[in-house]
């Protein structure tokens, strides 16, 4: 590498290092709240005290009171558990699912890589959003029907990268050593541990991806039910008293920001090492 090339880069890999740090430090922090709640609020979320509804920001309540007289600060850091439950949960089974799907048809080619892309390009284009009232309305809403919605939703778009990735990975010659040895598994073996950098960015990514579609569905009313300190249902509860009180709405919502924020941060800086190097 020549001496300006090596001075270009890095510059590059410290902001990707900061990036990689601050991203990390964000998703750590909401990790925390989440497991440590009920240690960490200073009132019980579910508590109404119709009295102080729409109390203003103040020493008493960091972040004021909703409609009901809830303390917004406290329902804030509860809402962070039910999200940090559906999108790891719905980001390991969409990438899991999507490198399987990737790797098979990557490495096999011919017609199964034809006849996998055509059923991941009609999934893509069926819209999530009615998928997901579909899959609700038959099976109910529960947990476990929100990351089956956003799981699926994802898979098409994982096992698409992968999949590219795995047909670069297979023309390498140390692929057609593997083959030419006779080693079984050679996709597991050999592919599978050069493509594990497009996995891990496609993780981070999605992971992202899948907290802003678990409070949209939220938002939506086929997440949470109503009422409950969940983010995306936050937001929705509190939508109409925008004006008057807008400290309901912009505490979860900049919640939802901030943690995807972070996410993103870490993705980016992920992608950039790994294409850097």
């Amino acid at each position: 590498m020549s001496a300006v090339a090596l001075s270009r880069a890095r510059p590059a890999t410290r902001r990707h290092r900061v990036a990689l740090a601050c991203g990390l430090a964000i998703v750590l922090a909401w990790a925390v709240v989440a497991a440590l709640w009920p240690h960490l609020a200073p009132y019980d979320p579910e508590l109404q005290d119709p009295a102080h509804r729409f109390l203003p920001p103040g020493p008493g309540h960091w972040l004021g009171t909703d409609q009901f007289g809830r303390d917004t600060f406290s329902r804030m850091l509860a809402g962070a558990r039910p999200v940090l439950l559906v999108a790891p949960a719905a980001t390991a089974l969409a990438v899991v699912a999507g490198t399987l799907v990737g790797l098979a048809a990557g490495s096999r080619g011919g017609l199964v890589d034809e006849i996998v892309m055509r059923v991941l390009d009609a999934v893509v284009v069926f819209p999530a959003i009615i998928a997901a009232v579909l899959f609700v309305a038959l099976a109910g809403r529960s947990v476990t029907v929100v990351v089956l919605v956003i799981a699926g939703s994802f898979v098409p778009i994982v096992a698409k990268s992968v999949r590219a990735a795995t047909l670069v990975e297979r023309e390498k010659a140390y692929v057609e050593a593997a083959r030419l040895r006779g080693e079984r598994a050679l996709t597991l073996r050999e592919i599978l541990p050069n493509v594990l950098p497009t996995v891990l960015v496609e993780a981070t990514s999605r992971f992202g991806d899948a907290i802003f579609a678990a409070a949209t569905l939220s938002f939506l009313g086929l997440g949470q039910p109503p009422g409950s300190p969940d983010w995306g249902a936050s937001v929705s509860d509190n939508r109409l008293w925008l004006q008057p009180a807008p400290w309901t709405v912009l505490a979860p919502a900049l919640a939802i920001a901030s943690l995807v924020v972070g996410i993103a941060l870490a993705a980016d800086a992920l992608r950039g090492r790994w294409e850097a190097s």
